[in-house]
């Protein structure tokens, strides 16, 4: 029975596995998966559950639970020798070990991309994971309630001041939906004025959101802006130490809160721990086929998808153009990579991963939302349900898309639950204080 090693848990991970079992019978594969969190990331979600309107466990599928045949070994692939068909694997705690496969599919996906920026590593949050989702949500709704006690000052002005760096979807996705939480809150904090909130995002080019085309683009800032939004176009967070933001266009503010989403950068373990080949963005070089190799020289038993592979797009007419590291790319990677691989364990031909894009659609807030399909743009509230009724059909299992719809409908009777749960990133402070506030 052969062993089929699959690095990484996420969409493409997930659904390699998921398909897997269902394609091979028990006996053909022994199915392992390596990843140091027990789940998968419903990523477009996240913006909503920073903003409230998801619970973050909804967000997240359990890898244990769905998974039936599928061995979860907890921890991180720190070292992958094709030549030895080895994986090294770092676990929480003890040492680390080895293990063996017949077959590899990689699918560990990017990390974000820090730049070498003064401060950002100390300060900045991504958004990635449902942890940082639900610190975002918390520190916000905690500023509130600090800055309902104040007097207005700089210490006041710091707390209601939020930035998001980087324009693509989950920057403008996550910024639109904190500004909609922060505007709500308002009728909840008769304290605090809506001419106190401060929100940038901040890109540095000259548009945002490029899977757009201009006009739409255009309009997004626009509707931003008009909700209060500064939004920072051709411009570069050059310092951001102790919180104090510092643009290359000469503006400054301190921020409560900086959320980085300025792109993705290869994972380690892919640029710099492996010997299948890469490209010069540290991602697999991977066939059509999702084979890792290249057309005439393809690897045996090395297979890859999602954001860490270099996935040639067979549906644009420009030759050498590779799929885009989004959701709607991994989940069907995924699909016909356990498509593929089981038709090899058949003695039948792999086929090609072909996929038409189904458009883009995007939130920016409650009831707000754009989607466009080639020349079809469309916005407002008709594109936030279109959003809201793509990702409760395409995120997987029904117990999920059920626990999601229930959420989203109790949230349209009694509006979204503003408790932060802040405390809970230091849960033995209440223990050690006998209750007397925190020192600050």
């Amino acid at each position: 029975m052969r062993r089929i090693v699959i690095v990484g848990g996420g969409y493409a991970g997930f659904y390699t596995a998921w398909k897997l079992e269902k394609r091979l019978k028990p006996r053909e594969a022994e199915l392992v998966i390596i990843d140091p969190r027990p789940y998968m990331t419903y990523q477009p979600f996240l913006p909503e559950v920073a903003a409230g309107s998801i619970e973050a466990r909804h967000a997240a599928i359990s890898l244990r639970s769905h998974l039936k045949r599928t061995r979860i070994i907890a921890g991180g692939a720190t070292m992958i020798r094709h030549a030895d068909k080895t994986v090294t694997v770092r676990p929480a705690d003890g040492p680390d070990f080895v293990v063996d496969y017949d077959i590899i599919v990689v699918t560990a996906g990017a990390v974000t991309r820090v730049l070498p920026i003064p401060g950002a590593e100390e300060v900045a949050i991504g958004m990635k994971h449902v942890e940082e989702a639900v610190a975002i949500r918390d520190r916000l709704l905690t500023a509130f309630d600090r800055a309902s006690v104040m007097e207005p000052g700089p210490d006041r002005s710091r707390l209601l001041t939020f930035a998001y760096v980087g324009g693509g979807f989950s920057g403008v996705e996550g910024f639109g939906e904190l500004l909609s939480l922060a505007t709500s809150l308002l009728k909840r904090y008769p304290e605090i004025r809506f001419s106190e909130l401060a929100f940038h995002l901040v890109e540095a080019n000259s548009r945002i959101l490029p899977e757009v085309t201009d006009a739409p683009g255009r309009w997004v800032v626009e509707s931003l802006r008009t909700r209060g939004g500064h939004v920072h176009l051709d411009a570069r967070v050059v310092s951001a130490v102790d919180g104090h933001v510092v643009l290359s266009n000469g503006e400054e503010f301190d921020a409560n809160l900086i959320v980085w989403t300025a792109g993705n950068a290869a994972h380690p373990v892919i640029a710099k721990h492996t010997d299948l080949p890469t490209d010069e963005r540290g991602r697999l070089i991977v066939r059509a086929d999702l084979r890792v190799g290249t057309p005439d020289a393809p690897v045996l038993d090395a297979w890859a998808a999602g954001d860490n592979a270099a996935v040639p797009d067979l549906a644009l007419p420009t030759p050498g153009a590779l799929t885009v590291p989004n959701a709607q790319h991994a989940v069907r990677q995924g699909k016909r990579l356990a498509a593929n691989i089981a038709a090899t364990l058949h003695g039948e031909l792999p086929r090609d991963y072909r996929h038409h894009s189904l458009g883009v659609v995007a939130t920016l807030g409650l009831g707000r939302g754009i989607f466009q399909y080639k020349r079809l743009v469309i916005t407002g509230p008709l594109a936030w349900l279109m959003h809201r009724g793509y990702h409760v059909l395409a995120i997987p299992t029904w117990e999920r898309k059920i626990r999601v719809l229930v959420v989203w409908l109790t949230a349209f009777v009694l509006g979204r639950d503003i408790v932060s749960l802040l405390s809970v990133q230091d849960p033995r402070g209440a223990f050690v204080s006998g209750g007397l506030p925190h020192a600050r």
